[in-house]
């Protein structure tokens, strides 16, 4: 219940400043093009705060955190006063309408970039992308990628991290091939760029990882076979392991790779296993019964220990960091990078080269406010900086209901001289309405398939 709240907390937080970003920038530009602002609202429904300003808007917090808006003088709606109709929406000129209703989106754009650029300041730390594994027969191995080698760009892309990395590959999705640079090893001074044939590639980004299905293992430090950690009440105190226990047997077989550790407690849930362990020199015999754990109608092991691993290499670490100034370039750079990723997406949601069960909902994004508001503040602002584009270019997108769809029709009007019709402009907000409340129930229907 309490990780349900933390994650539902820092939700409202994270969707009330996105919101209050995006309509601020509607109600600034409005403002500053003589259109006079009714109302700022964060939230549909009933009011359960506003207060009147000096300059008359009427600014309200309200109870459905869905959304908000900002309401403009409009004779399309009331009955405006003639002393008051130079400052009525309709009555601006179309580039300052336009600028109006482009305004909410380039806030979020320019938010995920001072998002960006104070990720950058406070910096993040990371590992570098070096290979452990590359399976025989693979992809990677047919390019003729090795192990040791370091992912230094991806398509022209520089991939200092993992996480840069796992960007461009998903990005990639559904295209015929990529090149990739990489350093034969870590003290390399040059890079070599290798081809991939991704024609056979296809993977579920629900379930697998891009860089696997390539046929590429990111570098780990060892797993020692020595326990670091026993949850309280789990099948392993039960048991009687402890900490700094060095595991010699289980299930009768030899403890060689703490991967068949994993793989033999999770296929036999409720069985018990014969273990054996190093105790100050000494084996000591025990028997393990793994606890059942239920993931997609499959029983499966669960024992609540934990291996110690060897610390990471110096030469393995990094530390994402830049001066104020320096922070910008970058900034900018991960803000398109980001936007040329989300939109690629939703071009290859439409083609059917991703599927529609990858949409994600408010649930889903609820689980990752709350998870990088767990990690820390400089991960939060990423979040927010990734839901904020994610959130521009949707809101870009030519339905009638959204902001592009308000442009869509602007740009008809310059074409064509005249406003499109009310009749027109009624019928594309019906059809724009029913395909986003569609998206919507299966982002949200995809939402509770995952829980």
């Amino acid at each position: 219940m309490s990780a349900i709240l933390w994650n539902l907390l820092f939700f409202l937080i994270a969707l009330g400043i996105l919101i209050a970003v995006h309509e601020y920038g509607h109600f600034w530009v409005a403002r500053k093009c003589g259109v006079k602002v009714q109302r700022f609202s964060i939230g549909f429904g009933k009011s359960i705060w506003k207060k009147v300003g000096k300059d008359g808007t009427e600014y309200t917090l309200a109870m459905i955190p869905l959304g908000g808006y900002v309401k403009m003088l409009d004779e399309r709606v009331d009955e405006v006063p003639e002393s008051q109709k130079e400052q009525a929406f309709n009555n601006r000129p179309l580039w300052q309408r336009s600028a109006i209703v482009a305004a909410g989106p380039v806030a979020n754009f320019l938010f995920a970039i001072v998002a960006y650029w104070l990720v950058m300041i406070i910096g993040v730390p990371a590992v570098k992308p070096i290979i452990g594994d590359v399976a025989p027969q693979s992809i990677a191995a047919q390019a003729g990628i090795e192990p040791g080698m370091e992912l230094t760009e991806i398509s022209g892309i520089k991939t200092p991290d993992w996480e840069s990395v796992n960007f461009q590959l998903i990005a990639h999705i559904g295209d015929s091939d990529m090149t990739v640079a990489v350093k034969p090893d870590e003290n390399a001074a040059y890079a070599v760029e290798k081809n991939l044939d991704l024609v056979a590639w296809s993977f579920d980004p629900e379930s697998q990882s891009a860089l696997r299905t390539l046929g590429m293992t990111p570098y780990r430090p060892e797993i020692t076979n020595v326990i670091a950690n026993v949850v309280e009440g789990s099948a392993a105190e039960k048991a009687g392991l402890l900490v700094n226990d060095e595991l010699v047997s289980l299930g009768g077989s030899a403890v060689t790779d703490w991967t068949e550790v994993v793989e033999t407690i999770r296929a036999n849930p409720e069985q018990a296993l014969p273990l054996v362990v190093e105790r100050d020199g000494t084996a000591v015999s025990l028997m393990l019964t793994p606890d059942a754990n239920v993931q997609d109608g499959k029983a499966i092991g669960y024992a609540g220990f934990a291996p110690e691993v060897e610390p990471w290499p110096e030469s393995h670490q990094l530390t994402l960091q830049y001066g104020p100034l320096d922070a910008i370039p970058a900034a900018l750079d991960k803000t398109w990078q980001v936007v040329s990723l989300t939109a690629g997406m939703i071009k290859k949601l439409f083609t059917g080269d991703v599927a529609v069960k990858n949409l994600s909902g408010p649930i889903s994004i609820a689980k990752g406010a709350g998870m990088t508001a767990d990690f820390g503040l400089v991960y939060f602002l990423g979040f927010l900086a990734l839901i904020s584009v994610n959130l521009g270019i949707i809101n870009l997108l030519p339905l009638p209901v959204l902001d592009g769809g308000h442009l869509l029709f602007f740009g008809i009007e310059a074409v064509t001289r005249r406003p499109v019709s009310e009749r027109v402009q009624d019928m594309g907000y019906r059809v724009g309405t029913a395909i986003i409340m569609t998206l919507m129930a299966v982002a949200i229907f995809n939402d509770f398939a995952r829980l």
